[in-house]
């Protein structure tokens, strides 16, 4: 089954309404998990720290610049994410309008490519293979 990552969006102004109710919405997002756990659909979330405590590294330089993150002028910042391997986008869609969030909140679904899309006599996939393989990754 193809995979479909579940991005999880905000805003300054939702991330405190989510912190305003940090509690409610963890044992909201606990059940959510194991209800996709269950269903046999869960391959992993994680969320992600304060965007301010990340940087951002710049390619648009000779040398990559480094600021503090998350971005210039943003409006929606990523927070974390599910990753469901489910039948179809619509479904991923289904999972996606249960996610505990806040009003003002997004979920951007995104299909995750199979291995079996990706040009496998392409030099750099052999390569990473490669290394995956004796890294012990798969």
């Amino acid at each position: 089954m193809p995979q479909y990552m579940l991005i999880m969006r905000g805003t300054d102004e939702t991330n405190a309404a989510m912190m305003a109710n940090v509690d409610e919405l963890m044992a909201a997002t606990r059940l959510f998990i194991e209800e996709t756990a269950k269903a046999g659909v869960y391959v992993a979330a994680e969320g992600l720290d304060d965007p301010g405590q990340g940087v951002v590294v710049h390619f648009s330089h000779e040398a990559p610049v480094v600021t503090d993150g998350p971005y210039g002028e943003t409006k929606e910042l990523f927070g974390g994410f599910f990753l469901l391997d489910v039948a179809s986008k619509q479904e991923a869609v289904e999972w996606a309008k249960r996610v505990p969030s806040v009003p003002g909140s997004k979920i951007e679904i995104r299909r995750v490519p199979g291995e079996d899309e990706v040009p496998q006599d392409n030099g750099k996939f052999v390569k990473e293979g490669a290394l995956r393989e004796s890294s012990g990754q798969i």
